[in-house]
């Protein structure tokens, strides 16, 4: 390693072993807890609220949605605030969340929470591929139903676009008044969800809220709603979005994330709630398709879901990007050609991966409960209780320790229930429908 590499990197000291952490290529401290707090929110208020009328209120119903929400809402926020305490633990910033399980764990943790990460990001922005094709396709056919076109042409052109924005926004910082316009769009595909919702709902007296299906297939789809549930708070990047926070680090991030719970999750309510209640259990999985209103509403609301998935996509891959640009050495002006060509390579290289995926297997519930059980369960729930407890061992009392267990184990468990859950619901539906299917 020369002296220009050694600059570029810290050795962590952590008991018995020592481990490499890389300084980042991004920007960091830089953003006030009100930015965050927006990014907090543009991601809890993505277009998947869009789907979890569909996604969690049909298989859990009225109590069990409402119920699950609620609680979902609580133990997200508490599992955050145990994540977000942790980032200068031991007298140094984690600014990513390899790096804090590698301060507390060891080299081992440290790879593998990486690994979990990068699946539960890879997955979410499969997500975010599939609701962007779905929003093209519905607008195409509001004006050209003559099914030329599929779901797999329409998520090929999310992709593109997906690229282009990743390459022209460098870091996560430089999103800046990206924020406001997904604001913006957020407000725009909400209100009109709710307000055509509603109006069907007046209009549709009858409604069926029970839950389908047999007694098995309602077991494992209410497993499956609880990792949707798990799903639809949780970023499993909170050390990487802290990063960016000016300080003081912990008490800016506790207001973002008081924001988030509170005021950013009642949009996210109101379009689930009124969703169901309109439709019942024949709520689409994406609930504009449910809608009925004037034709240039409904375009409106699909362009602006489009539009928002695809700011949603880069917060959400920023961690990969930020990973890419750090270890390949990537400095200076971001619009600097050797930069640009970077960015278009790599980039461009990982969200074709994504866009494949997701138009080979475009089953969004699917996609919601799998990342759910297989990572954000473990890196929300699982690892936030594990880590607090072994950070803060001597000063927590046998309660509390006992808490933090009691955690760690309850959600060890829902994880793997929802996982068997999740991977039973892939292999249905792909019995039902082809590759590449246009659903």
């Amino acid at each position: 390693m020369d002296t220009s590499e050694a600059r570029n990197r810290k050795v962590v000291a952590v008991e018995k072993f020592e481990l490499e952490v890389p300084e980042t290529a991004h920007q960091i401290s830089s953003d006030s807890w009100f930015q965050v707090a927006f990014v907090l929110t543009t991601g809890i208020n993505s277009a998947y609220v869009l789907g979890y009328s569909g996604t969690v209120m049909v298989p859990l119903g009225w109590i069990g949605g409402v119920v699950g929400l609620i609680l979902a809402t609580a133990i997200s926020l508490y599992a955050n605030t145990l994540i977000a305490k942790l980032h200068e633990f031991g007298g140094k910033r984690h600014i990513r969340y390899r790096d804090l399980a590698g301060f507390i764990y060891g080299k081992k943790m440290y790879r593998v929470t990486w690994g979990l990460q990068y699946v539960n990001l890879f997955m979410i922005n499969c997500g975010f591929i599939i609701l962007a094709g779905s929003a093209l396709k519905a607008v195409y056919v509001l004006f050209r139903d003559d099914s030329l076109m599929k779901l797999p042409h329409f998520i090929a052109i999310a992709g593109v676009v997906c690229a282009i924005f990743a390459i022209g926004i460098p870091h996560l910082s430089a999103l800046g008044i990206w924020l406001g316009v997904s604001t913006i769009l957020s407000i725009i595909y909400i209100v009109v969800a709710i307000v055509l919702s509603a109006k069907d709902g007046v209009n549709k007296p009858e409604r069926d809220y029970n839950i389908q299906g047999s007694s098995i297939n309602k077991l494992f789809t209410i497993t499956g709603a609880a990792a949707n549930l798990v799903f639809a708070f949780n970023t499993g990047m909170l050390p990487e979005i802290q990063a960016t926070v000016k300080q003081p680090v912990v008490k800016n991030m506790m207001k973002a994330l008081y924001f988030q719970f509170t005021v950013g999750v009642l949009p996210m309510y109101a379009v689930t709630f009124i969703g169901y209640w309109a439709y019942g259990s024949s709520t689409s999985t994406y609930l504009l398709n449910s809608v009925s209103g004037p034709l240039w509403v409904k375009a409106l609301a699909n362009i602006s879901a489009f539009l928002q998935s695809v700011i949603s996509l880069h917060i959400f891959a920023s961690p990969t990007y930020e990973y890419m640009d750090t270890k390949y050495g990537v400095k200076g002006n971001p619009l600097a050609l050797k930069n640009l060509l970077f960015r278009t390579v790599a980039r461009g290289s990982y969200i074709a991966v994504s866009t494949l995926l997701s138009a080979l297997l475009p089953f969004l519930g699917d996609f919601m409960s799998l990342t759910g059980a297989i990572s954000t369960f473990p890196l929300t729930f699982i690892l936030a209780n594990h880590m607090y407890l072994v950070a803060m061992n001597d000063k927590l009392s046998l309660v509390q320790k006992l808490w933090h267990w009691l955690n760690v184990c309850v959600f060890g468990l829902m994880s793997l229930a929802a996982a068997i859950a999740a991977v039973r619901l892939i292999s249905v539906d792909s019995k039902n429908f082809h590759v590449f299917a246009d659903v």
